[in-house]
């Protein structure tokens, strides 16, 4: 009998039929070449090895060069960043598998170093004193951590200019080879800092209530809609919870109104990112109920998973899919693993950010494939 069947049972999302309900989640590694902002040279390898996942969700890509606030993120909005993300699309599916692209602007999450002219980072607003950190390279190569830029107001030459950036990196997905885009709408980047009042200070038509805070968010979803389609578009958000080291203070009911307003849109999919895998309280069995109500649409929720967890919440009907993020890093035969009940590596975490093979592609599969348990 196979374990954790719900796990493993096909689930048709958007047009597209995934093998099982195991997505591995994004997760940022840094291996970029820069400057160009390019996947690596050991990319296809890594995320090849993971095919055997239901739906890859890459690493989070930025959409421009403003975009960027992490030394060794990758982006996809020039033509070579395009062709080295076709071959990593290539690969995934030569293994029988399915990809999609995560698109993020970090918004204040960024160093001015990072960014064109080096002039600040953009936000919803020019907020001071929130102690948010990121990730820059120094002279050696090597990943250090620093304290953001303080960053500018965004004016709405650069909101129209974000608007754009997604929907042209959306059209490059398509055009790569992916099977989906995920707007990253999460973790205090840009898109949840114009919906987050304690970011959001603005008197335009962007800020106030929570129909304008959800303006740029909603504009960025139709204008994916736009540039593919509707049934290749997701979205992650982070409902509740501290990120990036702001407690955003969401409330349930206005979460519950922006899943409504994604769902108008009718997309593929839903992400939630859980608040218990960074230390916040877990989401309420009614809350996942009134989400679930909400949302007719796949679901998928990540958040610190285990099997026997993700089994539950599948035959709960709270998600149709979970996304496992860590576990994917030292486990790249993670859906074997869980398949025959084979115990799980830990991933090493001096080498999980910047780098080479080493500990990317270097982790190895369970060497008794063929026993079951």
């Amino acid at each position: 009998m196979q374990r954790f069947s719900h796990l493993f049972s096909p689930l048709t999302m958007g047009n597209a039929h995934l093998n099982n309900r195991i997505i591995m989640a994004p997760l940022t590694r840094l291996r970029a070449i820069e400057p160009g902002d390019v996947p690596g040279p050991f990319a296809a390898e890594y995320y090849a090895q993971r095919a055997e996942a239901g739906l890859i969700i890459t690493e989070a890509t930025q959409i421009s060069f403003q975009a960027k606030g992490y030394a060794g993120a990758p982006g996809l909005h020039t033509d070579e960043q395009q062709a080295a993300w076709a071959k990593i699309v290539a690969a995934v599916h030569a293994k029988g598998g399915k990809i999609a692209v995560q698109l993020w602007h970090t918004g204040l999450v960024s160093h001015s170093s990072l960014q064109p002219e080096e002039r600040a980072p953009i936000s919803a607003s020019a907020v001071t004193g929130l102690h948010v950190r990121t990730s820059l390279r120094n002279a050696q190569g090597q990943t250090y951590r620093a304290e953001t830029t303080p960053p500018r107001e965004a004016t709405i030459q650069d909101i129209n200019n974000v608007v754009a950036d997604y929907a042209a990196a959306t059209r490059r997905a398509r055009e790569a080879g992916f099977d989906f885009i995920e707007i990253h709408a999460a973790h205090g980047y840009l898109l949840s800092q114009f919906w987050a009042e304690v970011i959001n200070h603005r008197t335009d038509g962007y800020g106030g209530n929570r129909e304008k805070r959800a303006k740029l968010m909603l504009e960025v979803i139709d204008a994916c809609v736009a540039a593919w389609d509707k049934n290749h578009i997701g979205i992650r958000i982070s409902p509740l919870g501290a990120f990036n080291g702001v407690d955003f203070g969401y409330h349930e009911d206005d979460t519950v109104w922006l899943a409504a307003q994604i769902n108008l849109r009718g997309i593929a999919y839903l992400h939630l990112s859980e608040p218990d895998w960074a230390g916040g309280k877990p989401l309420t069995p009614a809350f996942r109920q009134r989400l679930r109500e909400t949302f007719q649409q796949a679901i998928i929720t990540a958040g610190g998973y285990t099997a026997e967890k993700a089994e539950q919440v599948i035959e709960a009907g709270y998600a149709d899919a979970v996304a496992f993020g860590r576990a994917f890093i030292g486990n790249p035969d993670l859906v074997n693993r869980f398949a025959i009940g084979a115990p799980l590596q830990h991933f090493n975490e001096a080498t999980c950010y910047g780098g080479g093979a080493e500990g990317y592609t270097d982790y190895p599969t369970w060497p008794s494939k063929q026993t079951d348990q």
